[in-house]
């Protein structure tokens, strides 16, 4: 019997926001597929539990990263930190965001900029830093960002996280008319309540979704779309938002 092969061996791909839900979920995804992961997260406890786990079941696959990916000083040292540990990157995932609450009458200034640094400036900056490394690499590579539903309709109860995510779709096509000739695709993943653990202080998420699936849509789902469209079966695809969202988007 052939052994199965795995997409991602010898390939390198740092995942933003990877301590737990949708960026753990996407970090043991791209593991799985043999590669080596940079488990990035804010909160250092968190990336360094998520690559013992990875290294648990893919011996020194993984390596854990406190950064804050929406200041270019810290995004430049975890980059060289990558670098220095593997060589190199192929796959950036940004999934970095975190939402606000409250209608334009309620949002002050501090949280609108909170959000828009979180969720869209974050994607800015890292991609500058790692697509830099990747022209500069000159063997192509592949970026992935984590949008919202969201980003493409209204919301009654967020100011600037749909602003946020609405800016994340468009910098998704604009990075990947600019990085193309480079070889650098870049694409979106837009998710739709998936079915991870609220922030501590946040309101419990909501279990029950109208969508398309009958069911919520859960990290792995947002997991295995990542790795397609970072993966060469997805070779020609690029500028495009893929929606994983259970059919929220048709209805």
């Amino acid at each position: 019997m052939e052994e199965a092969t795995v997409r991602f061996e010898d390939k390198t791909v740092i995942v933003t926001g990877a301590g737990r839900n949708i960026g753990e979920g996407i970090a043991h995804a791209f593991a799985n597929e043999g590669a080596r992961v940079a488990v990035v997260d804010v909160i250092g406890e968190r990336a360094a539990s998520v690559a013992a786990a990875i290294n648990t079941d893919h011996s020194a696959a993984a390596l854990g990263i406190a950064c804050d990916v929406s200041a270019g000083e810290p995004v430049r040292a975890m980059l060289a930190q990558v670098v220095e540990a593997w060589g190199g990157v192929d796959v950036l995932i940004n999934n970095v965001g975190v939402v606000d609450r409250q209608s334009i009458l309620e949002v002050s200034e501090e949280e609108w900029d909170r959000v828009i640094r979180i969720s869209l400036r974050s994607v800015f900056v890292t991609t500058k830093y790692v697509a830099l490394r990747m022209a500069e690499q000159a063997r192509g590579g592949a970026i992935v960002n984590i949008g919202s539903t969201s980003g493409h309709r209204a919301r009654s109860n967020a100011t600037a996280y749909p602003a946020a995510k609405g800016g994340v779709l468009n910098l998704t096509r604009s990075l990947a008319a600019q990085l193309g000739p480079h070889g650098i695709r870049v694409n979106s993943i837009t998710p739709n309540r998936v079915l991870t653990e609220a922030e501590p202080g946040a309101p419990a998420r909501a279990t029950q979704v109208d969508n398309l699936v009958g069911r919520q849509v859960r990290p792995m789902d947002v997991a295995s779309a990542a790795v397609f469209l970072a993966s060469d079966e997805a070779g020609a695809i690029t500028g495009t938002d893929l929606a994983v969202d259970g059919g929220v988007l048709a209805i």
